[in-house]
């Protein structure tokens, strides 16, 4: 298969739910760094193609916003499902760190199923949060289909007493 076709297979298999680069090598007969050189290619091109842990997802198109929040361990669900419930895509997950600058990793969390996936890693003691580097301060950029999506979670963040001011 010729590279231009097998990147545009890809590009009509990657969608909401992610697939490994592993996955995709194995349906389309090559390598995974072939994938992986592939993506770039399709990103260097202009593909909105994200990176998670469970995979590459399409980026949805819409609009986006960092928000800067706050907030225990324990209330990571809650804060993860309100994004969610109101529409949003948790992007990802920074830090601004005092010796290392910003620190940062992808998230794609979109449902409740994949937060639910992510807490599940977090309890069985793969990592911890990164915020706990910055004494609970941590950023998301965090996608939606409108404004107004954006508008209801900043609203539920701040009900929540989850958002920070911007500095």
């Amino acid at each position: 298969m010729h590279g231009e076709e097998r990147r545009k297979k890809l590009k009509e298999r990657i969608g909401a739910q992610p697939v490994s680069a592993t996955a995709l090598a194995r349906e389309l007969g090559v390598s995974r760094q072939v994938i992986v050189q592939d993506i770039a290619l399709l990103r260097a091109e202009g593909a909105h193609i994200l990176s998670t842990n469970r995979g590459y997802v399409a980026q949805r198109a819409g609009v986006r916003r960092v928000f800067k929040v706050r907030h225990s361990d324990e209330q990571i669900r809650e804060e993860l499902f309100l994004i969610v419930d109101a529409g949003g895509c948790v992007e990802d997950v920074f830090v601004w760190h005092k010796a290392y600058g910003r620190i940062a990793a992808p998230m794609g969390v979109r449902s409740r199923a994949q937060a639910e996936a992510f807490l599940a890693q977090i309890a069985a003691g793969v990592s911890r949060p990164l915020k706990n580097v910055t004494g609970g301060y941590h950023y998301h950029t965090v996608s939606a289909e409108s404004e107004e999506a954006l508008a209801a979670i900043e609203r539920g963040l701040r009900e929540h007493g989850f958002f920070v001011e911007p500095d």
